[in-house]
């Protein structure tokens, strides 16, 4: 074809009409370049910067060109194919493509049909994650807000990773290690064209589980994978891997190659672990480091309340000091009584001998019959007198024997006795002496515990070779007159 075009074309510079060239109409010369391109530029990469582009049609596909300093090459991705790329075009990106050299008879220019596409070099790919980091910085996703704190033990972790890698055997070995917890594995691609959907489905997925249903929903999420290059880790980096992060609500740590290797996923995360191990240790404490903290607060739990108990027990024997005896409360009660009971006898004496003075001045003028009535009223009144003063001296003793009652109550309840009835024990020794402290005391030493109710036993202090405890001795009686309360007061 190209040999008959130069002859027509020599044909016409010198004059000549008709001949022997072939006539093409519009379309078959059209078709004929269209093959020409196809068969000599079946497959080819194309490097250039990526320009014109403002989206994908309505139709799905997307038209933009490549360029260089001296040329421009339309390009074009159909809608099949533009859905599987692992990147996307975006305006002012160095890429590489690579497809298939074709023409378009409908503005008689050739193009490029582009099957794969992809970042040429480190440095578009840098310039990529940064537009996006930028992006999605704006739309508030990596606020320090957004970010909720890790649990302090969690129940169930969920762990979204390779099943077959060194990572999750990493985690399980470090988990157990620290604080064994149950592990939920998401199994996902973490590498290739379909690992940002897996892992965003993956963190989608633990977050739709029910609390308390058949699968337990984790109480903390690791997206782990190990290190690689930029271009390994790039699914990390997708919009909607980030975009599941952000809106995870269940806490999130990002453990995404080693400690060099930043993601975007790190920036929407909780937390950012170095490495997949780093993220184990940030899941749990370690379990000895929590029962030695354990022991030490049960130890100063024990030490205070040992120091609440002489407090109160010194806080009780000053009370007793300043407790008046039970004679003492009654000895003025008792005074009083007997000098009213004096007066009163005197009094009755000296009213009998008034009446009897009077009686004597009117009794000549007294008939018998008046005297008797006289003498009948003046019994009556007598008998009045005498009853009321019983009266009078039953109230008082009753008072009295209530406030005796009161005083002897308000002396029990400062008793050790009430003491061990609100729930605390006496420890006493073999020989009765109160034990304070465990200061002197001897592993195989034989104690008794006093409780509420006059319940004793027999114990023995714990340590090597410690003999089985011995019966406790019996208690002396308390002499008359001795404080039964012993040293307790």
């Amino acid at each position: 074809m190209a040999g008959t075009a130069k002859g027509r074309t020599r044909t016409s510079q010198s004059g000549e009409e008709g001949g022997n060239v072939h006539e093409f109409s519009v379309s078959e010369i059209s078709f004929a370049l269209k093959r020409t391109v196809e068969e000599t530029f079946g497959h080819v990469r194309v490097r250039g910067e990526i320009t014109g582009f403002r989206g994908v049609h309505s139709s799905g596909h997307a038209y933009f060109a490549l360029k260089d300093e001296g040329a421009r090459l339309e390009a074009v991705i159909w809608k099949g194919v533009y859905g599987k790329l692992r990147f996307k075009p975006a305006e002012g990106l160095e890429v590489i493509a690579i497809g298939k050299l074709t023409t378009y008879p409908g503005s008689s220019k050739y193009q490029i049909v582009i099957e794969q596409l992809e970042p040429a070099g480190i440095g578009a790919l840098m310039a990529l994650l940064e537009e996006r980091k930028k992006k999605l910085a704006a739309e508030g996703l990596f606020a320090a807000e957004r970010k909720r704190p890790l649990p302090y033990l969690p129940d169930v972790i969920g762990v979204i990773t390779s099943p077959t890698g060194a990572v999750i055997r990493d985690i399980l070995h470090r988990l157990s290690d620290r604080f064994p917890r149950r592990v939920i594995v998401w199994p996902v691609r973490v590498q290739g064209e379909t690992a940002a959907a897996e892992v965003a489905n993956a963190i989608a997925g633990f977050n739709r589980l029910a609390p308390g249903g058949p699968i337990p929903r984790p109480d903390l999420l690791i997206v782990a994978r190990g290190g690689g290059s930029i271009e390994d880790l790039w699914s990390f980096n997708e919009e909607i891997v980030v975009r599941a992060a952000a809106a995870s609500e269940i806490p999130l740590i990002a453990a995404v190659g080693h400690e060099t290797d930043v993601t975007l996923i790190d920036h929407a995360a909780d937390r950012r672990a170095p490495t997949p191990t780093a993220a184990a240790e940030m899941a749990v404490p370690v379990r000895a480091e929590c029962l030695a903290s354990v022991y030490d607060l049960a130890r100063r739990l024990i030490r205070a309340e040992g120091r609440l108990v002489e407090e109160s027990r010194a806080g009780l024997k000053g009370v007793a000091r300043g407790l008046p005896r039970l004679q003492d409360l009654i000895a003025l009660p008792r005074q009083r009584f007997d000098h009213i009971g004096e007066r009163l006898a005197l009094a009755l004496r000296r009213a009998a001998e008034v009446k009897r003075a009077a009686l004597h001045r009117i009794e000549g003028r007294l008939s018998m019959h008046v005297l008797r009535f006289r003498m009948e009223e003046g019994r009556k009144r007598l008998e009045q007198l005498d009853a009321r003063a019983r009266v009078a001296e039953r109230r008082q003793l009753v008072d009295l024997a209530r406030r005796l009652e009161s005083a002897g109550k308000l002396l029990d309840s400062y008793s050790y006795e009430r003491v061990l009835d609100r729930g605390f024990a006496l420890v006493r020794t073999a020989e009765g002496v109160p034990v304070r402290g465990s200061a002197g005391r001897k592993p195989g030493e034989a104690l008794e515990i006093e409780f509420s109710g006059k319940d004793r036993l027999g114990v023995v202090v714990g340590g090597a070779g410690a003999p089985e405890a011995p019966k406790p001795a019996p208690r002396r009686k308390a002499h008359a007159g001795e404080d039964p309360q012993g040293s307790l007061l």
